[in-house]
């Protein structure tokens, strides 16, 4: 009888895959499993090799190895090479060898990965080749709400629906003074989020350098303090984020244009700025700069949001150019200078001329230098890291999450799908539902939205029926004397089951997380016209419009169930 060690079994569950496999290995008998005592105990024709089993076992993502007592039956060759993937030599509590975890990145995917894997016994070595916390808290997310929000309070200043009864006023822009104020606050994120947890996790060791696959077990890892480690693991994932894409102008590669990165960490609002792009990032810096007093022209190579609903690009279009921002749609540089001081844009429907340029067209994956041809890994044809429902690459022991992958590009899908590739990697299972994923464009409204378009679901097959509220329906934007924008339902014909939810309102992102849960618990728009929504708030509009599929809302008092 050969007995192995198992660690990494969560549940009897755990066990009857261990065991199935292990039944598959040629030369194995009868194979008994236990959880709780975490051992394998086999029946093995002569020579059977111990490699086979530990490969067995790895495979589903726990750890193994030949118990003490098994100590003077013959090893293949190939045994110490095995036992040498499966760890570094620290030893976990039970006093197996813990299972080492490589995870390259430290922003939301590799900190949410790091942290659950340790939470699970695994030893954690995290390797970042830059700033700790990646693109959304550092450059991405957080300083760009702080920008856009100090923007929304310099416009309330200067212009609002109640500027008859309190005077409005010039706001003075002081660049210099609100970017040390962003700056503080990211840097106190930065370290409360990513830098303190770090420090204070004991199973998570981080390096500062920059990662490239030997091969598909170990890591080269060029440190920035000088000289290169090996380091070998057992899993690895990878979250490296993504950059700007920068499109093929002719000329702008030689101009000093900005990305969201320079954009963000620049004390100067210029006077003339001109934004390519029509992306979230594009549109919400625009609207920023504009109520911070620059003049702003935007060129969209097709419409504003044309890959949704066409309504919303209609109303963001007519907030923007309502707010002095020129939009030019169906628009393309074809060529880009900088002189003088100023930048000349060649446009198709002619010359532009800028203090600054602003260019955000997009992310491509950051995938280039790391090696993954010598790791097995396969990218799509845009440089993104293929991954299955389980965040698992074309190499079964590589996984890989966030933005560096093709899963759309979110802090918080990033760190859901690092969580689920942690408990993967340590012997669970579990996958990423994006069915019910909401999105949020911090522009003035606000455009949130979740689940199917029309367009979408018809072309899925689906028959269905939409309704569309204009925002003169909700009394909470009437008492905001502010009715831009809309909230639209998409349902199916004849059972009414949600399908998906459209808004450009105020606050639009806190009210989509209600449609999340409402599409997330199948409800059809009769159960969500007769649940109760506080009065008067933004959210009680999803109700009224589920309601205008039987009734018409003109017709009802207020708070009318």
């Amino acid at each position: 009888m050969t007995e192995l060690v198992i660690s990494g079994m969560t549940c009897d569950s755990c066990a009857t895959h261990v065991r199935q496999a292990l039944e598959k290995v040629p030369g194995v008998h009868a194979a008994q499993v236990s959880y709780p005592k975490g051992t394998a105990k086999l029946t093995l024709a002569p020579d059977t090799p111990m490699t086979a089993l530990v490969e067995a076992v790895t495979a589903l993502g726990y750890r193994a190895r030949v118990a003490n007592g098994n100590a003077d039956r013959p090893r293949d060759s190939l045994l110490g090479k095995a036992r040498s993937w499966l760890g570094g030599g620290q030893k976990a509590p039970g006093g197996d060898e813990a299972l080492h975890v490589a995870v390259i990145g430290s922003g939301g995917a590799a900190m949410a990965a790091a942290l659950k894997a340790a939470e699970r016994g695994a030893r954690v070595t995290l390797i970042e080749r830059g700033t700790i916390g990646g693109t959304c808290v550092n450059v991405g997310c957080v300083p760009s709400k702080i920008m856009i929000r100090a923007a929304h309070v310099a416009h309330l200043r200067r212009e609002s629906p109640f500027d008859g009864g309190i005077a409005a006023s010039t706001p003075v822009i002081n660049g210099a003074r609100l970017l040390a104020q962003q700056r503080s606050r990211v840097d106190e994120l930065r370290h409360a989020k990513y830098e303190g947890i770090l420090e204070s996790t004991p199973a998570v060791t981080v390096l500062r350098g920059e990662a490239c696959f030997k091969d598909s077990w170990h890591l080269v890892v060029r440190l920035h303090e000088g000289g290169e480690r090996e380091l070998a693991f057992d899993r690895c994932l990878i979250a490296t984020g993504a950059h700007p894409s920068i499109p093929p102008i002719p000329g702008l590669k030689d101009t000093s244009y900005w990305t969201s990165t320079e954009a963000l960490a620049s004390a100067v609002i210029p006077p003339r700025l001109a934004v390519i792009g029509s992306s979230a990032v594009a549109l919400e810096l625009a609207q920023a700069f504009a109520r911070l007093g620059s003049k702003v022209t935007v060129l969209a190579r097709h419409t504003l949001f044309f890959r949704d609903d066409p309504g919303i690009g209609e109303a963001v279009t007519a907030t923007f150019r309502a707010e002095g921002i020129t939009v030019l749609e169906h628009t393309q540089a074809n060529r880009v200078d900088h002189t003088d001081g100023e930048f000349v844009l060649a446009t198709d429907r002619g010359e532009l001329r800028a203090d600054q340029l602003l260019v955000a067209t997009g992310r491509a994956p950051n995938t280039q230098g790391l090696g993954l041809d010598a790791a097995g890994v396969t990218v799509d044809a845009q440089g993104a890291i293929v991954i299955d429902a389980a965040m698992r690459s074309s190499a079964s022991h590589i996984y890989a999450a966030g933005d560096c992958t093709d899963q759309p590009q979110f802090v918080y899908v990033a760190a859901a799908a690092g969580t689920r590739a942690a408990i993967n990697m340590t012997g669970g299972e579990a996958a990423l539902d994006l069915s019910a994923m909401p999105a949020v464009v911090f522009t003035d409204p606000q455009v949130a939205t979740v689940g199917l378009t029309e367009t979408e679901a018809r072309a899925k097959g689906l028959e269905v029926d939409t309704r569309t509220l204009t925002l003169d329906n909700v009394p909470r934007a009437l008492a905001n004397f502010d009715t831009r924008g809309f909230i639209k339902l998409v349902a199916e014909a004849g059972s009414g089951r949600l399908l998906g939810v459209r808004a450009v309102t105020p606050d639009a992102g806190e009210l989509i997380q209600s449609a999340a849960l409402a599409l997330r618990a199948r409800m059809t728009v009769h159960d969500l016209a007769d649940q109760l929504f506080p009065y008067l708030t933004m959210v009680e509009g999803l109700k009224l419009c589920a309601q205008t599929f039987t009734k018409d809302v003109k017709l009802l008092s207020c708070c009318a169930g």
